[in-house]
């Protein structure tokens, strides 16, 4: 039998039940707080943490990988695998579609966009390569982009470059920029007559340094290049909507700052540009300018979907005011014990304004790979080496359910290797 809507939330009432006391009785005890003391209430945090199955193998400091999913949401997920497998191919003929529209539109909302901007892809990476896959490419169009920028969609450029005989561009992003307008500037001098696309980190990954994507897209339209946003690690982590930064293309990784299970991104594309993408693969059950076009990837885990709307309820929950101010406390609560000490050097800006949760930092002496290795087998931190474009440490990325007792040990811990 076909579960309803309402039996199909029904079946997974009690499990959320369970877990959600956690963030209800916090949220009941200090709502009179604003971001910012919430931010630094270690109380509230305590009692978000217990919401939590969080490892005692080691501190987890690599979240911006791959964060661990809420329990509220993990039962949830667990629940949708076990109905949906429950009815199999009567859910996917009959209630699959339907439901992820429901998905999607909570998911353009939550970024500000139409749902006939958006669709849910499985990461980053698949929503940008889409694009990049998909512009008619001529011999000769030129691809500005950065050293800092994700490996994957690189490695796409310069396939395409193979292929269609692109030429792709480079420019490298300081840590630590004076201005908004280095940056803007940067890219300018980079822009040429035959220049078609931009792409810039919305935040990059391997630093932590947030952009002025407003700033980069106005000056590139101007001068006629299009812009698309690797906004990875945006999505969840600060409080922004899509259509003010003026781009033409966003993806983003909702497995990260979102909390989602694995196997959830977002591609946006602005209205007017859809007609021009080629999918990634066939499709003509829709439209040119139908943005479902370009999702076209067989048969998927939908229960993924179904947990999508869940992470993004547990984020409503908190509340992206409260998120924002806390994952950047706890970034801020780490550099600044380590920012001026000998021997240490910090790759993340200190303005509040171009950083949230993720910082690198590297110690003079050990190589990051050396460093990420000493930090697990004699501090037992889980961290990850950066050793390129510039950026020479480890990536740090804590989470809601990080404490800043386990910060104090790594603080701790960095001062110790540096002598």
């Amino acid at each position: 039998m076909l579960l309803n809507k309402r039996e199909f939330l029904q079946s997974v009432t009690g499990l959320v039940a369970l877990s959600q006391t956690t963030v209800d009785t916090a949220l009941a005890a200090f709502q009179h707080q604003s971001p910012e003391e919430i931010a630094q209430n270690e109380k509230f945090w305590a009692e978000v943490r217990k919401g939590f199955t969080v490892t005692s193998e080691f501190i987890h400091l690599e979240n911006g990988y791959y964060v661990l999913a809420s329990d509220e949401v993990l039962n949830t997920y667990i629940q949708h695998v076990r109905d949906i497998n429950k009815i199999s191919s009567r859910y996917m003929r009959t209630r699959q579609f339907d439901d992820k529209l429901a998905v999607r539109k909570q998911l353009a909302e939550l970024v500000g966009a139409s749902h006939e901007e958006v669709i849910i892809t499985r990461n980053t990476t698949e929503s940008l390569d889409t694009i990049i896959s998909g512009i008619d490419w001529k011999a000769g169009d030129e691809v500005v982009m950065a050293f800092q920028d994700y490996g994957a969609m690189v490695d796409m450029f310069k396939q395409q470059a193979r292929r269609y005989g692109i030429v792709n561009k480079f420019v490298s992003v300081p840590n630590h920029p004076a201005s908004d307008d280095e940056i803007v500037t940067l890219y300018e001098q980079a822009i040429t007559p035959k220049t078609r696309l931009l792409m810039v980190c919305h935040i990059i990954n391997i630093t932590g340094h947030i952009l002025p994507i407003q700033k980069i897209a106005d000056m590139s339209h101007a001068r006629g290049v299009e812009v698309m946003v690797d906004g990875a690690h945006a999505v969840g982590h600060f409080d922004f909507k899509i259509p003010d930064l003026h781009c033409d293309y966003y993806g983003s990784s909702l497995h990260k700052w979102l909390g989602c299970p694995l196997g959830a991104g977002l591609l946006y594309v602005k209205k007017e540009k859809i007609n021009q993408i080629w999918p990634l693969l066939g499709e003509t059950g829709y439209p040119d300018d139908d943005i479902r076009k370009l999702n076209h990837t067989g048969t998927h885990p939908v229960h993924t979907d179904l947990a999508l709307a869940d992470a993004i309820n547990y984020h409503k929950k908190i509340g992206i005011e409260r998120k924002e101010a806390r994952l950047r406390y706890l970034q801020t609560y780490w550099t600044s014990k380590v920012r001026n000490h000998p021997g240490i050097v910090v790759n993340t800006s200190a303005d509040p304004t171009r950083h949230g949760a993720i910082g690198n930092v590297g110690v003079a002496k050990l190589s990051p790979a050396e460093l990420a290795k000493t930090l697990m087998e004699k501090y037992k931190i889980w961290t990850v080496a950066i050793d390129y474009a510039n950026v020479h440490g480890v990536r740090v990325t804590p989470h809601l359910f990080t404490t800043t007792q386990e910060l104090d040990t790594f603080v701790k811990a960095l001062k110790e290797l540096a002598g």
